[in-house]
């Protein structure tokens, strides 16, 4: 049987957070206009993208061995999933501001863990035209791929994965302001930089470094590349493990990282 203390704290901390959610999504529709600028803004970056991708396909046959569609869905998986942390946790940019100016002293006295509270100060509005647009481009590449129904439980696992992974990597990274101080979030930067340069191309092309690194260093390998090649029979299933467990330990190391930043945390002016 379940602790009741534990069950009654993970759903304390589980309402903290959606009430949290809940309150910046009711602060951003007061102002409407801002919400669909922003909003077309996150598609229109994912639409040039899809652009990109249909003029460079309408020259050649593949790149790597990966087809139009194949490609598609691999855009399209990475971009719900960066989408995903604008919505679900685009507080944790705000770490370094914090740090400085000792804004964390009434978080910790309040009874949640700091870092939903963190999470939830902030929804980045682009969040929804990413989302949206790259569920749009999963759709058409599976529907043009021919991927069938029974595939759609690795695809439904893939998403889930996907968006846990990236929220807590982009956590852990942010994490660092507590450490290295400043208002910036560098490392984030870092991170969002490889992301964009490398994971929404085949890993073929690029060297064994890269390889490595985006397998076992900072595993976004497993956000979008590493499903979409089971999927499409690239890799074998059992590299399909590799995704949920990426993602477990990612959170993990998300909340122990962030409990050690805070245990360095001295408030502001030291």
């Amino acid at each position: 049987m379940a602790d009741p203390a534990k069950t009654l704290t993970a759903r304390h901390v589980n309402g903290v957070y959606w009430r949290g959610l809940q309150a910046q999504i009711r602060a951003i529709t007061e102002y409407p206009a801002d919400f669909w600028v922003m909003a077309s803004s996150g598609a229109m970056w994912n639409f040039l993208q899809f652009a990109f991708l249909s003029v460079l396909f309408a020259t050649v046959p593949d790149v790597a061995g990966w087809t139009y569609h194949e490609m598609l869905l691999l855009s399209g998986l990475l971009t719900v999933s960066v989408g995903s942390t604008a919505l679900l946790c685009d507080g944790v940019w705000s770490t370094g501001q914090m740090v400085l100016k000792g804004d964390i002293d009434y978080r910790i006295t309040r009874p949640a863990p700091v870092v939903v509270q963190i999470a939830t100060t902030h929804i980045g509005m682009q969040g929804f035209g990413e989302v949206t647009f790259g569920l749009v481009m999963i759709g058409y590449a599976w529907v043009g791929g021919g991927f069938g129904l029974a595939a759609l439980p690795i695809a439904l696992l893939a998403l889930v994965c996907a968006c846990v992974l990236e929220c807590a990597l982009m956590t852990i990274f942010c994490a660092v302001n507590f450490w290295i101080k400043g208002p910036m979030s560098n490392f984030a930067f870092m991170f969002v930089d490889l992301q964009s340069n490398a994971m929404r191309m085949p890993l073929a092309l690029f060297p064994v470094a890269v390889k490595a690194v985006t397998y076992f260093v900072i595993p976004v390998a497993f956000v979008n590349f590493v499903p979409v090649a089971v999927l499409t029979g690239q890799i074998g299933p059992w590299w399909l493990i590799g995704t949920p467990l990426a993602s477990a330990a990612a959170l993990f190391g998300a909340v122990g990282v962030y409990r050690l930043g805070l245990r360095s945390y001295d408030s502001s002016g030291h």
